[in-house]
């Protein structure tokens, strides 16, 4: 097939030689041998010996690289037509063609001199100088064209060669210059939709919808560019087909030559090649304007939603100022009528929320790339529309309930009022007399009569009915009225009995009569008793006294039941009846035990440390090993293996031996912990390499020397196992003194044993986090001055800064900050956090610095109202205020205490 797309490897097309084409010195015709040779024709032409060597090279050259690999394996025949010219012309291109030809060679015809003496002296010279043209192949020397018929068939010979084949170099020279365009056309092309492509696949995507807006119709706009450069090209190959096929669909009888029909099948697959490349782009292209898409319509989402959910929040907190639940009828309906206004308010606001958390849960169905951003938004917008009707409903409870209150509060006001008004208007000289004591009776009957109908008959049921919006005031203001219904009631009792007794005389004489026995002061009254109530009384007093006994036993661990006996109270539980000495030796039994698993795992890893330095770290400096150790290991020893045979040394030579001394008196481990605190900090050293081993074992760990190593050792597993040990050793203590600590609970040693786990658990945070501490990039200043790491964690950051925009503010609000910090004694550091893929393997944190604010300058604020798990930090008069958000309220506990210890440390070096 044709290469000419392959321009890097042969860079000479037509156009650069276009004028030397033109002299028609050499020619490709399109015709082939009989074994399908290309031929390649030397016209006569008088000036030959005067081409210059370089335009002679730049042509051949050009004419043997147009045909197919494969025709011009077999070989291209030569023919070199000389008929009108001399033997020092037919010598002169034999010497230039065989010196110059890049080309394979199969056959050379040779059409002599037509002239009787220059043919003569050509089969001479031929035979004198055949070996001075170091040619390998046939030279045939024809006197005619109607020879060479003999060797090549005429249709593959053109008119001048007494051929049929049909040959114009003018439009041979325009189709291949066309093709060249065209080829050239469509990898300019397929460049273009590339980039495009890369450019679309890095865009990273805006964060506002007009960023969006202005990003989704650039790249439109480009791709309609695109679209119209493809068509262009497109067409440009049809026509150029079209031209090449000509011949063939002007005349039937016409047939394309060899290179013709190879000059189709290079312009159809240059056309296959755009359509490939066409489609590859569109289906790229509508991924892409789909995400694009998608994208716009989540930022007019998150836009929309910042504005509903500010608008919901003032409507909420509009809602939250309705505290006032009235004093009064008329301040009542008031409140409500405000209530209704703001109800009918809010109506808009929460129809938009509605519809927008309704159109998020149409992008989620339509596969929105986006879900876990929307929905949670969705349900935040749903959250707030039902908080907000279910608080209007409840204030709409609670102004009724203070409504009906109020208006029976009143009306027992007025029923007061009026019956005052009553007793007041009874004339006291009409109720002297029986008739009008009787009338004064039924009025006063008909009047409290209506008390019922206000339900005051009863205060208590009253006080439960509107218990939960009786506020102080109202309280004091409902006990009042009560009170004032209590005076009028008991007004009323006292003018009832005096009527009553009125109303009740009779017209008659008064006769003597002897005192009623009950009322004689002689006469005791009978004594009552209640048998059940005063068993009662002496069973609850029972009651009272054992539960007395039993809390007063408690502190002796012996329960009493609280009756008595001959011997004294008897005993129902008892506790801790175990012996002291015996509890003792079951607590150093169960120690042993752990200091037996201590000093033998000890043991093991002192061995694995030492076989891994004498197999392998040793084995790097062994001459006879050499050779085996790869380039990018070389010389480097202490990054692979860090501090390990400093660790070796402190535990082989120190710690083994220090804690092989507490298998007879257990109780000394802690101290040994204790005591070594310093010298355990190695750990942080080797866990701030391990990073860099592990990168280098990575490059290296397949190489044949290891494997050597590993042999020779007899260990089944490879050194990164063992490299991993001292990390797994430290966080193996503290699980050992855990163990310790569950046996020791509240006896001698217990304290020790807290504060060597408190020590152990330090240093394996210390060594956590100076691991996270050297993943810290872009920061410009010393870490190291910063003091020491106190703590390290990451959080949701929301930022106010006073004098930057409203909309960094809204936006502050609702879009927190992933970030990482870093406490340090004299700074805290704001970070991202960032994972690298490396080679295959296990992600890697990397922390990339964006802010710092300096201890000495800050404020802390504990509670952020509405959620118990955020602080503030502020800087610089509140200038900047920063809300953090903890995973939870003992982490966010935690951050604050230790945050506390710096400043009043602060506060103290100050004084």
């Amino acid at each position: 097939t044709d290469e000419i797309m392959q321009q890097e490897i042969r860079p000479l097309v037509a156009v650069d030689i276009i004028e030397q084409l033109h002299r028609q010195f050499a020619i490709l015709s399109g015709g082939r041998g009989k074994d399908g040779a290309p031929i390649i024709t030397f016209p006569e032409f008088a000036g030959f010996s005067e081409i210059p060597d370089e335009d002679f090279l730049n042509v051949v050259t050009y004419l043997t690289s147009i045909p197919s690999l494969e025709a011009a394996s077999i070989g291209f025949i030569i023919i070199i037509d000389r008929r009108r010219d001399k033997w020092s012309a037919v010598k002169a291109s034999l010497t230039r063609i065989a010196g110059a030809f890049p080309g394979n060679l199969q056959l050379v015809f040779v059409l002599r001199p037509s002239r009787f003496i220059q043919r003569a002296i050509a089969d001479i010279g031929i035979k004198l100088y055949r070996d001075d043209f170091k040619m390998k192949v046939p030279i045939i020397m024809l006197n005619s064209v109607s020879d060479l018929h003999g060797y090549i068939d005429k249709s593959q010979l053109t008119r001048e060669l007494g051929g049929t084949l049909e040959y114009g170099h003018s439009q041979w020279i325009h189709h291949r210059t066309a093709i060249e365009n065209f080829a050239m056309t469509v990898k300019t092309t397929a460049q273009m939709l590339q980039t495009f492509g890369t450019d679309l696949a890095e865009t990273e995507l805006p964060n506002d919808v007009q960023c969006t807006e202005e990003l989704l119709s650039a790249h439109t706009d480009h791709h309609s560019k695109l679209k119209d450069e493809l068509k262009l090209a497109v067409k440009q190959g049809a026509t150029l087909l079209t031209c090449i096929r000509e011949p063939v669909t002007r005349s039937a009888n016409s047939k394309l030559s060899p290179d013709e029909l190879e000059n189709v099948a290079t312009v159809e697959r240059l056309l296959a090649q755009l359509d490939e490349t066409e489609k590859a782009f569109d289906q790229f292209w509508t991924k892409h304007h789909l995400k694009l898409e998608q994208c716009l319509q989540l930022r007019h989402f998150e836009h929309d939603f910042r504005e509903v959910k500010l608008t919901l929040d003032n409507l909420m907190e509009a809602q939250a100022g309705f505290a006032d639940i009235g004093d009064s009828v008329t301040r009542v309906e008031h409140l409500l009528k405000e209530q209704k206004h703001l109800e009918e308010k809010g109506q808009e606001p929460l129809e938009k929320a509605q519809s927008l958390a309704l159109h998020g849960e149409q992008l989620i169905q339509n596969n929105h790339y986006a879900v876990d951003s929307i929905r949670p938004k969705c349900v935040e917008l749903r959250r707030i529309c039902d908080d907000f009707t279910n608080e209007t409903k409840k204030k709409y409870d609670i102004l009724g309930k203070s409504l009906e209150l109020h208006k029976q509060l009143d009306k027992a006001s007025q029923w007061c009022e009026a019956g005052i008004y009553l007793l007041a208007s009874q004339a006291v000289d009409k109720c002297q007399s029986q008739e009008g004591a009787e009338t004064a009776l039924v009025e006063i009957e008909k009047f409290l009569v209506t008390a019922k109908e206000h339900q005051l008959s009863n205060p208590k049921e009253f006080y439960n009915q509107f218990d939960m919006i009786l506020t102080p005031e109202i309280k004091a203001n409902a006990q009042r009225i009560v009170q004032k219904l209590e005076d009028v009631q008991e007004m009323f009792d006292k003018r009832q009995v005096s009527l009553k007794k009125l109303a009740a005389k009779q017209t008659r004489p008064v006769q003597p009569v002897a005192p009623h026995p009950e009322s004689s002061p002689k006469r005791a009254s009978p004594k009552i008793t209640r048998p059940a109530a005063v068993a009662s009384v002496s069973h609850i007093f029972k009651i009272r006294r054992y539960f007395y006994n039993v809390r007063k036993a408690h502190h002796g661990l012996i329960l009493f039941d609280g009756s008595n006996s001959s011997s004294g109270k008897r005993p129902l539980i008892r506790t801790g009846t175990c012996d002291s000495k015996s509890w003792h030796r079951n607590k150093i039994c169960e120690w042993s035990h752990i200091i037996n698993e201590l000093i033998e795992t000890e043991r093991v890893y002192v061995e694995e440390l030492q076989s891994i330095i004498e197999g392998y770290a040793s084995e790097m400096d062994n001459p006879n090993l050499l050779h085996l150790i790869p380039s990018a290991l070389q010389n480097k020893k202490e990054i692979l293996f860090g501090n390990l045979p400093e660790i070796y040394e402190f535990h082989n030579r120190i710690f083994l031996k220090e804690i092989e001394n507490c298998i007879e008196n257990p109780e000394l481990l802690a101290r040994c912990f204790l005591k070594r605190k310093e010298d355990l900090q190695i750990y942080e050293k080797y866990c701030q390499n391990k990073p860099r081993s592990e990168a280098l074992w990575r490059q290296c760990g397949d190489s044949i020397f290891f494997q050597e190593c590993q042999r020779k050792l007899d260990h089944k597993l490879s050194l990164d196992a063992y490299l991993l040990k001292p990390v797994q050793r430290i966080t193996k203590y503290q699980l050992l003194l855990k163990e310790m600590l569950k046996c020791s609970k509240n006896s001698e040693g217990t304290a020790e044993l807290e504060e060597a786990l408190a020590t152990m658990l330090d240093i394996i945070k210390s060594v956590n986090d100076s691991m996270h501490q050297i993943a810290i990039t872009g920061y410009e200043g010393d870490v190291s001055e910063l003091g020491k790491l106190l703590m390290q964690g990451s959080f949701n950051v929301w930022t106010d800064h006073k004098k930057g925009h409203n909309k960094v503010k809204d936006l502050a609000r609702f879009k927190p900050m992933q970030r990482h910090l870093f406490l340090y004694t004299k700074m805290l550091l704001f970070c991202k956090k960032r994972e690298e893929n490396t080679d295959g393997h296990e992600k890697t944190a990397s922390y990339s610095f964006k802010n710092s604010l300096k201890m000495s300058t800050v404020g802390i604020t504990e509670n952020v109202k509405g959620d118990n798990k955020k602080f503030e930090i502020w800087y610089n008069g509140r200038e900047e205020v920063y809300i953090i958000q903890a995973s939870s309220v003992e982490l966010k506990n935690t951050w604050i205490s230790e945050i506390r210890k710096v400043l009043t440390g602060q506060l103290e070096a100050c004084r």
